[in-house]
């Protein structure tokens, strides 16, 4: 089995591209995969969301350093290899994107639409220092929740992250529509307790900006979707900060995914060029440029030696269940 790595990458000389090489004597964890679901409550006080928001100056975001190299040294291999599915689920979204265009293995997002507002960044401490993912509006009962990867509210294991902000349409330190700050933190036992790639998701439950809405009502969502047909042609956003790229618009690439024979995981793979800071964003299935599509995935990790390929996990019932606690808060 091969060792996983996340999508670290050098930003200000602070952060290098953190790759994990295979080992053919690097045993997978042989815990059993469970089906809890981790939640972290937070302040959701107006007086703690305006501290978070004061936090979040333009420099703070601007030097925030892709979250990857938290976990990137860390043999992350699969617990088992299984992800537990149920029926086929999905979560329509509440508001209809607009047109887009672009196609490939990896560019700039250039077309427009409300996946460029349901799209953006994520920032947070751990340890004393800032970091950024990605993450997406998604449609739920509470209108209140964003959809990121694992390692983006936990470490995995480890502690969960402080001062969490959801920029939606973030654009060179723009915050067009406000910063969110979360109220509660919810993943997977499996990651939280584990570190386990095959479930590492995570969604945040935000508060709206001050004197303002729901986070979709104020910028619309994504579908999500659980236990789908696995090989379909999927579209996956982010925002990603190392060349070609430089973090400060959305980027994004498509392709039809493929299992992973590489280190034996559940997770799926696209070919796809996009550099630490894409973690979290969205995997789309059924997408097109103008209703959007169903979130399946998020970009989590690659693999040493392997170039140009992102893996995400497969959204099962037990994601399914996070979710579902995530949109009851």
């Amino acid at each position: 089995m091969m060792r996983k790595h996340l999508l670290a990458v050098a930003v200000s000389g602070a952060a290098a591209l953190a790759l994990a090489s295979p080992v053919a004597d690097a045993a997978p964890s042989q815990s059993k995969a469970p089906a809890g679901v981790a939640v972290k409550h937070l302040d959701a006080s107006k007086a703690e969301h305006d501290r978070i928001v004061a936090y979040w100056t333009p420099q703070r975001m601007r030097a925030a350093i892709p979250a990857d190299v938290l976990v990137a040294d860390r043999d992350k291999s699969s617990a088992t290899g299984n992800v537990a599915a149920g029926r086929p689920y999905v979560v329509q979204p509440q508001a209809k994107p607009g047109t887009g265009g672009g196609a490939g293995s990896g560019s700039y997002y250039t077309g427009g639409g409300n996946i460029v507002k349901t799209t953006g960044k994520v920032f947070f401490t751990m340890g004393g220092g800032n970091y950024v993912c990605s993450g997406s509006s998604t449609a739920s009962n509470n209108h209140d929740v964003v959809t990121t990867a694992g390692h983006c509210v936990n470490e995995g294991p480890g502690a969960y992250v402080i001062n969490f902000a959801f920029v939606p349409a973030y654009d060179d330190g723009a915050r067009p529509y406000g910063t969110f700050t979360a109220r509660a933190l919810a993943t997977t036992d499996a990651w939280a307790n584990d570190g386990d790639f095959d479930y590492d998701v995570g969604f945040a439950v935000v508060n709206p900006p001050a004197n303002s809405v729901d986070l979709t009502d104020r910028v619309g969502s994504q579908g999500i979707g659980f236990n789908l047909a696995t090989g379909q042609e999927m579209y996956s956003f982010g925002y990603p900060a190392a060349r070609p790229y430089d973090g400060t618009d959305i980027a994004y690439c498509f392709g039809t995914v493929f299992p992973d024979t590489y280190g034996g995981s559940s997770d799926q793979g696209m070919n796809c060029n996009m550099t630490g800071g894409s973690s979290g964003g969205p995997w789309l299935q059924n997408y097109n440029t103008t209703n959007g599509g169903t979130i399946a995935s998020v970009n989590s990790f690659g693999y040493r030696g392997v170039k140009n390929i992102m893996w995400g996990p497969y959204f099962g019932s037990v994601i399914q269940s996070t979710y579902n606690a995530a949109q009851s808060l």
